[in-house]
């Protein structure tokens, strides 16, 4: 069973990424992120993993990432295969606060420049949450941090404009009695979203270390202000039905 805490809760795994691989990957990410292929992911980009209900991808791009940034949503097979194995060896960790994940999604390489960063939003735990599978939760692992800025935070908030629907016989679902799914549309394109009393929880992790946030819990970074903000993302899912 699916419980609600799993979407709306935050954990981390430290040392998730030793420093050998750490070393490993950013070395091949250094190979691979050629100043054309940089331009490439970043201010030549025309798509977004994000997406928004009738708007373009432009427009989804303005959204979330109104001053860019570098997004590689597939990266070299070296890097996913280091990356997955982590995953593996941090899964003991992970169902302790998450225990319905089954598995990862490949990985994405997000970097953040002078200004740039990412709004506010919640991920949702599927375009259909009675679905298979659902997202249960993303994860983030910072390579390298910026000078100064580019904080990872989550935001809180008590108010019933979050919350869509309190699903009648749960189970049936797989999820747990009480689970509510949260509206359709949770980021800075709408006004209700925008207007909803948050309190942001802000964060800089080590590097290596992976941050967990709920699939339901609205989530963002900070401007960056000095250097650049490197890391890879992903997203946690229950992949078929838990009985």
């Amino acid at each position: 069973m699916i419980h609600i805490a799993e979407t709306v809760t935050v954990g981390s795994v430290e040392g998730f990424l030793g420093t050998e691989e750490l070393a490993q990957i950013t070395s091949v990410m250094d190979g691979f992120l050629t100043e054309k292929a940089r331009a490439r992911f970043g201010e030549e980009r025309t798509t977004s993993i994000h997406e928004i209900p009738g708007h373009s991808h432009d427009q989804a791009m303005v959204v979330y990432e109104p001053a860019g940034r570098v997004e590689m949503p597939k990266v070299p097979a070296e890097v996913e295969q280091v990356l997955q194995h982590a995953f593996d060896r941090a899964r003991p960790a992970l169902s302790r606060v998450m225990p319905s994940i089954t598995a990862c999604r490949p990985w994405t390489y997000v970097e953040y420049g002078p200004g740039q960063h990412i709004t506010s939003h919640l991920d949702s735990i599927a375009p259909d949450p009675l679905a298979w599978p659902r997202q249960i939760a993303g994860i983030s692992v910072v390579i390298s941090e910026a000078e100064a800025g580019g904080a990872f935070y989550v935001e809180s908030s008590s108010s019933d404009r979050l919350w869509n629907t309190c699903l009648d016989q749960a189970g049936k679902y797989d999820y747990a009695d009480g689970m509510w799914l949260a509206h359709d549309g949770a980021d800075h394109s709408a006004d209700w979203f925008t207007q909803m009393p948050r309190t942001r929880w802000s964060v800089n992790p080590s590097p290596g270390a992976a941050l967990l946030y709920g699939s339901q819990l609205a989530h963002g970074t900070e401007p960056v202000d000095r250097g650049r903000v490197a890391k890879f993302i992903s997203w946690l899912i229950a992949e078929k039905h838990l009985g």
